[in-house]
């Protein structure tokens, strides 16, 4: 029983300091969010146009790309938690600055560096998280990344319906003596702080202190996550055997022979590419406008967002329950086929909406179809690529060029994020189902990429990723 209760503690240690970790995950679910409750606001409080508020939301996306190419770097020189510390405290500062804009370029500006700390944290919740977790609890736990950025997508939309309703209604409506939109975009200070809060109290990665030299610590640090029961002495000698041999990883480790980078940073930047190339980020950031394109009111079009995200929330638990199980290659497979399918039925249920003079309706019973084809999708992708795709990021690479690698193809999917979500308003306003159909495309190549590429990589340890 002693025995028991101790594992227990142990295993409760763990998802501690990994829940605490993912909170950056949480903070790009936040930000992605809370935006989508604030355009109208910013729109009419500085008079701007579609494209200026297109580049807008987008803008922060660049700024993450940004963050995730420094991020891996950065942690490797001052470590995983001091470089979380400093996310946090960035990303606070330009939740102050989002919340207190003199004019629309300032307040890009702000979300430009809001993005760079976002795009930090998506690098080093992964990269922390697979190297303080056990080979067996690792998919599970690497999991959480992608849960805490669908609670952040819920949690802001629920906050910024607390402050419209306290505003009357009407984002433009003073509160306190600022617009609702400001206290909106205001209010991401609240997580920031807990993450920095959480990356002062947790402990280094051990396969970083060993890197900077520090063995004896790292050895406390295991002990820790993996269990005093593991020879401590041969953890640390395996991991220092690893790194003894190889240098601080750089871009240049990336190099390979097939279009200048190694395949497996090929394969990590595809991942992350088609993550965001099957339009997941469009049911988030404009599913309000979307549902209004054909016909639903602005009340219920919320209120379908927000019935979105709470299925994303639960397809997330469900590739919790299965990825350590069935493996990272099989729920990839299944989420694919699914993306698929149900991407090309919003395709054709949207083919057939009706306008009549401003007015966009669908006829029934597409509308219903719509409806429960743009959900499917949405639990198919919680279910696997949301969550398989961070936690292959943070165990696929080679320990020696693993911050390095992850910071790349985090790059690759804001990037990606970035390119569909400046898109897609021209595209969909041009044709909203062939913009469907393309992402059903795109689910469907990622079907072949996966049976092709992918290795499975559930079980093992991340010294023998080669």
């Amino acid at each position: 029983m002693a025995t028991h209760d101790a594992h227990q503690e142990h295993l409760g240690h763990i998802v501690f300091i990994t829940a605490a970790a993912a909170i950056g995950g949480f903070l790009f679910g936040y930000d992605s969010a809370v935006i989508n409750g604030a355009v109208v606001g910013i729109q009419k409080y500085f008079a701007v146009g579609a494209v200026e508020i297109g580049l807008v939301v987008a803008i922060a996306l660049l700024g993450s790309a940004i963050g995730a190419w420094v991020g891996g770097g950065l942690a490797d020189r001052l470590g995983r938690t001091r470089t979380m510390q400093v996310a946090a405290i960035v990303f606070a500062i330009s939740s102050i600055g989002q919340m207190l804009p003199f004019a629309i370029w300032d307040l890009a500006l702000w979300r430009i560096i809001a993005g760079v700390a976002i795009g930090m944290a998506s690098v080093l919740g992964p990269t922390y998280i697979a190297e303080v977790s056990p080979p067996a609890y690792r998919g599970r736990l690497g999991s959480f990344q992608q849960l805490a950025i669908v609670l952040g997508i819920a949690v802001s939309q629920l906050v910024n319906y607390a402050i419209a309703r306290l505003a009357g209604g009407n984002v433009n409506n003073e509160v306190w003596g600022l617009q609702a939109w400001q206290w909106m975009l205001g209010a991401c200070v609240v997580p920031a702080l807990l993450y920095l809060l959480f990356a002062l109290t947790i402990p280094e990665s051990p396969r970083y202190l060993i890197m900077a030299g520090r063995p004896r610590q790292a050895r406390r640090v295991l002990a820790e996550v993996e269990g005093s029961e593991v020879d401590l002495d041969a953890r640390v000698a395996e991991i220092q055997h690893v790194l003894q041999t190889e240098r601080r990883p750089t871009m240049r480790d990336l190099r390979g022979p097939r279009l200048g980078l190694r395949g497996i940073v090929w394969i990590g930047i595809a991942l992350s590419a088609f993550q965001q190339l099957v339009g997941i980020n469009v049911i988030f950031y404009y599913s309000s406008v979307l549902w209004q394109s054909v016909g639903i009111t602005q009340s219920n079009s919320l209120l379908i967002s927000f019935s979105s995200s709470v299925i994303n929330i639960v397809g997330t638990f469900i590739a919790i329950s299965l990825v350590d199980k069935i493996g990272r290659k099989p729920l990839l497979l299944i989420g694919s086929a699914g993306m698929a399918v149900s991407l090309g039925t919003a395709a054709w249920a949207f083919s057939t909406a009706e306008k009549i003079g401003n007015t966009v309706t669908l006829p029934s019973p597409q509308g219903m179809i719509a409806l429960i084809a743009a959900n499917t999708f949405v639990l198919f992708f919680a279910l696997s690529w949301g969550v398989v795709v961070w936690v292959l990021l943070g165990e696929m690479f080679p320990n020696r060029i693993r911050a390095a690698a992850l910071g790349v193809a985090a790059s690759a999917q804001w990037i990606a994020n970035w390119a569909v979500t400046v898109s897609f308003p021209a595209l969909s306003e041009w044709n909203l189902p062939a913009t469907y159909a393309g992402y059903a495309c795109f689910a469907t190549l990622s079907f072949l990429f996966v049976v092709k590429w992918v290795k499975e990589t559930k079980g093992r340890k991340l010294e023998e990723m080669g």
